[in-house]
């Protein structure tokens, strides 16, 4: 009994999965808002009444594909910030990660980058709450450096913010040049070593300006 009861949650997961990647591609040229529901079932070869087994609406796809596109995030963000330090080297360690996952997930990024601003209530908070968890696990990165005893808590909240804003800002510079000339992808990445490391001069020198305030 156990054993069919594994094969039947088995082909659920599978077909939830066809689901959201079938979405996925469909989203490459629109956005969610104009997703059809019998689009996503033609797109996975199933009766439109199936998907009700899986999902409530697209709505609830959409946030379904904000979990899958940035759930998996939470461990490389730590990295990213703490690679975000001081260093030309750490900066480049940084940046090279968010590349990296630009390369591999770009349906993901796109969705991400579309919908964060789009016309989908629950899909616009989705991801503003999974962006508000990767500012607290940037804070406590934060916290780490002993320079930041002297931080208020609302300042290294802000920091943090700013350091989440910069890896999406980021991933879209490097998802608009994705298939685009190698000189093109220095450039940005040349861009994006300048606009990190700005960042880290107002980090060094914030404690100095309020001061003065």
């Amino acid at each position: 009994m156990s054993h069919t009861l594994g094969i039947r949650q088995a082909q659920k997961q599978k077909t939830r999965q066809a689901f959201l990647d079938a979405a996925l591609t469909l989203l490459e040229e629109q956005s969610l808002s104009s997703l059809g529901l019998r689009e996503v079932t033609r797109a996975v070869g199933v009766a439109p009444t199936a998907f009700y087994r899986h999902f409530r609406s697209t709505a609830d796809l959409g946030v379904a594909l904000v979990d899958e596109a940035l759930g998996s995030l939470h461990p490389m963000v730590g990295r990213t910030v703490s690679a975000a330090g001081d260093s030309e080297e750490r900066i480049a360690g940084a940046i090279e990660l968010i590349a990296h996952h630009v390369d591999t997930h770009p349906a993901h990024v796109r969705f991400i980058a579309r919908e964060r601003h789009g016309g989908v209530q629950p899909v616009r908070e989705a991801i503003r709450s999974q962006l508000a968890r990767f500012a607290e696990e940037v804070k406590a990165e934060l916290v780490k450096d002993p320079e930041a005893a002297s931080w208020s808590e609302d300042d290294l909240l802000m920091l943090a913010h700013l350091y989440v804003d910069q890896m999406l800002i980021t991933a879209s510079l490097f998802l608009e040049v994705l298939e685009a000339p190698e000189e093109e992808r220095e450039r940005v990445t040349r861009l994006a070593k300048r606009q990190l490391h700005l960042i880290t001069i107002g980090r060094d020198h914030w404690l100095e300006s309020t001061t003065r305030h």
